[in-house]
């Protein structure tokens, strides 16, 4: 019988052990042939996870005029949907209240009646199926946005998510896709079930897919544009308290696209580089002018999407200017937080422009406690940002910045 490569490898990796001082030619044949080996087996174990066809997306920044009306966020997105149902005739999407109601928070107001019941229609309360209706029609050429109404109520699709749409480009080597986009949302709001930032458990279940989580609505119409112009699977986490929040309508909505992987600079500093995404994005401008007040310069950043993660390296450059680092996110402790600490720190190599250890706050380690107080005290808040970057500051500089209590 023909040995394993496996076996083969292991053997090889004990032969260079025992030769590890000597310096004969058979040892650099041997060397040689190992590292072929190592770059055939990656290629026929560890490719195809993505196509990358979404990371090839070109830019197309919004497009605003004197006469741009301020609206609604989810009047953002409802005229983002508008536009995408009717240049794509391939497009539908369903879920729980997305039909008749048009979402609960109106993102579909209007289009199942411009579209038809065929395109856009409600489903039961079945995440597990909504999933796996989608993943069917993905494979079979349409392109679903299947809606699961609450960031919370993933973990009843999660299974399949990361068994089988997650997987699906892997393990059939390419030879098979489902270009299904997950419509979600989630982050701070009021209520145990209704507000949960369970991004640590999704990242980790779910590679094979993006994961985008953008700050307001104009960010999401974004995205949902530059999926729709490649055939990836994604999860898009849209920001729950953003939908009343107004921000200016784009002339150019059903064309603006944002790259995935690209932090963004909400404000430059010097002195911190302060590392967040989602509804933590305000919260953390909130605490910067507070810090400013106090002599303290924040570079606020937006990771923009979790999966991929800053691939131009742009914390890493923040970092080289700031040499202290804050991330900040509603998960729990150890979770995305640390997720971002690991990229930067371990992979971009941020360890070696470090002055100050590296530090993280997260939401705590329960659900989100009930109420406007339950929110203040099971998630980072403005005063806690501010107290975090400033203990980092004071021990640079006791004098310059004493102990507040």
């Amino acid at each position: 019988a023909q040995p394993l490569r496996r076996d083969l490898h292991a053997a090889a990796h004990e032969a260079l052990r025992a030769l590890r001082y000597e310096h004969h030619p058979s040892k650099q044949i041997l060397v040689q042939w190992k590292r072929e080996q190592e770059q055939l087996n990656e290629q026929r174990y560890d490719t195809f996870l993505y196509s990358g066809e979404a990371l090839n997306v070109p830019e197309v920044p919004p497009r605003y005029s004197e006469s741009s009306p301020s609206v609604y966020g989810f009047e953002i997105l409802n005229a983002c949907f508008d536009a995408a149902f009717a240049r794509e005739p391939r497009l539908v999407a369903f879920g729980e209240d997305v039909g008749r109601l048009g979402d609960v928070n109106q993102g579909f107001r209007g289009l199942q009646e411009k579209y038809g019941e065929y395109r856009i229609s409600d489903t039961g309360i079945r995440e597990a199926t909504i999933l796996g209706q989608a993943i069917g029609l993905a494979m079979r050429g349409l392109r679903p946005i299947c809606e699961i109404q609450y960031l919370d109520y993933l973990l009843y699709a999660l299974q399949i998510m990361s068994d089988d749409l997650a997987t699906l480009h892997w393990r059939t080597a390419g030879g098979q896709k489902a270009p299904v986009i997950v419509r979600t949302r989630g982050h701070r709001l009021e209520g145990i079930w209704h507000s949960g930032s369970l991004m640590a458990g999704l990242i980790h279940l779910v590679r094979g897919m993006y994961v985008c989580v953008p700050r307001d609505m104009t960010r999401a119409a974004a995205f949902y544009n530059t999926l729709l112009k490649a055939e990836e699977p994604a999860v898009v986490v849209e920001v729950l308290n953003g939908y009343r929040i107004r921000e200016r309508m784009p002339e150019n909505i059903g064309e603006i696209t944002l790259p995935l992987g690209v932090p963004e600079i909400l404000r430059p500093g010097e002195d911190v580089t302060l590392v967040t995404y989602g509804a933590c994005c305000r919260i953390a401008l909130d605490a910067a002018e507070k810090l400013h007040q106090v002599g303290i310069d924040v570079e606020v950043m937006d990771v923009q999407t979790l999966l991929p993660f800053d691939r131009p390296g742009r914390i890493l450059e923040s970092l080289k200017k700031t040499n202290r680092i804050l991330f900040v996110d509603e998960d729990v402790p150890g979770g995305t937080t640390a997720y971002m600490l690991q990229e930067v720190i371990e992979k971009q190599g941020g360890y070696y422009w470090l002055d100050s250890p590296p530090r993280t706050l997260p939401g705590k380690a329960h659900r989100p406690a009930y109420g406007s107080d339950g929110d203040y005290w099971s998630k980072p808040n403005a005063e806690s940002i501010f107290n975090a970057v400033y203990e980092m500051m004071h021990e640079v500089n006791p004098q310059k910045y004493p102990s507040l209590y």
